[in-house]
């Protein structure tokens, strides 16, 4: 049956047309921005995980400068109690000069009075945005220090912030109000002729015990005490400043692993949204050739009526 009212060929063909138009612009809009699930419409599972996932990124990238910020801070503590066990060092040197008989123990005590001066100056300088674990002027103690290290989703989708921990009272140099809680001001004990004696290097405010000192009526016993005494302080030092040493390094191998996480989160992300550039080019090449094809059919079927006119000639 021919009719002039409904052409069905033509409707079939624009409805081809149609579906191959809708192909091509889904096709064009993947080459266009690269991503083959774009919005929930194109695939709900993927477009949830992988906008969960980026937003998790974000937060990992916020992770890796904290950590950066907590490397910066321990760097600090380490430089500073590097340094002032470079000064405490030569401070036991001076002490053993002074064991020489017929030194000048006044003259070495100008020099500890200097050396000490700088210990202090070394502690107070090693702060960092506002951090000082070297030094406290304040009645309230040093306490841990928390750096944040990682975020971690859960398998049931709650999220949490672990954190790398670092004790801070105990790498305090100099505590100014409260003398034990200060390495180099809560003192020593060492017996000099079987008295014990408790020697200190930096006076606090209130300071109970003896300065390491000298004078020339120091005894050589006395001198060999203080050399003891200050041999302890370096050695706590040291532990403290491989402590720190430690704390650093594992801030340095979980930044490199965050960032790495960083980046095997991309690229899953990307496996599950982004476009096959070399598939959708060749889907693109055949829709065009597909959309010439039902143009032609279209204009076929629509030349059926014009056939028509030929039998009422």
């Amino acid at each position: 049956m021919t009719s002039i009212i409904t052409n069905n060929a033509a409707m079939a063909a624009l409805n081809t047309l149609r579906s191959i138009n809708s192909s091509m612009e889904t096709t064009q809009s993947r080459i266009s921005s690269g991503l083959r699930v774009q919005s929930a419409a194109d695939n709900a599972a993927y477009w949830s995980i992988a906008t969960t996932m980026r937003s998790d990124n974000k937060a990992l990238g916020a992770v890796e400068d904290a950590i950066g910020l907590g490397a910066a801070k321990t760097d600090t503590a380490y430089n500073g109690l590097e340094a002032a066990i470079d000064v405490v060092s030569e401070i036991k040197k001076k002490l053993v000069a002074a064991r020489e008989p017929g030194v000048d123990k006044d003259k070495i005590n100008k020099e500890l009075t200097e050396l000490k001066s700088q210990l202090s100056s070394i502690a107070q300088s090693s702060s960092f945005n506002g951090e000082n674990w070297l030094y406290n002027d304040t009645t309230t103690a040093v306490g841990t220090k928390e750096m944040v290290g990682s975020f971690v989703r859960a398998t049931d989708g709650s999220v949490s912030i672990k954190t790398i921990d670092f004790n801070a009272a105990t790498s305090v140099l100099i505590d100014m109000k409260t003398q034990a809680n200060g390495i180099l001001t809560k003192g020593v004990s060492n017996s000099v002729t079987g008295t014990a004696t408790t020697y200190y290097l930096v006076a606090a405010s209130t300071a109970t015990g003896t300065l390491v000192s000298l004078t020339t009526s120091t005894s050589d016993d006395t001198v060999e005490a203080m050399v003891s005494a200050v041999d302890v302080m370096l050695k706590t030092m040291t532990d403290v400043a491989a402590t720190i040493g430690a704390t650093n390094s594992r801030l340095e191998l979980q930044k490199e692993f965050v960032a790495d996480l960083t980046d095997v989160i991309d690229t899953g992300i990307g496996r599950l949204v982004d476009a096959d550039m070399n598939e959708e080019s060749t889907r693109l090449k055949a829709l065009q050739t597909q959309q010439q094809l039902g143009i032609q059919a279209l204009s076929i079927a629509n030349s059926n009526a014009d056939n028509i006119l030929s039998l009422f000639r």
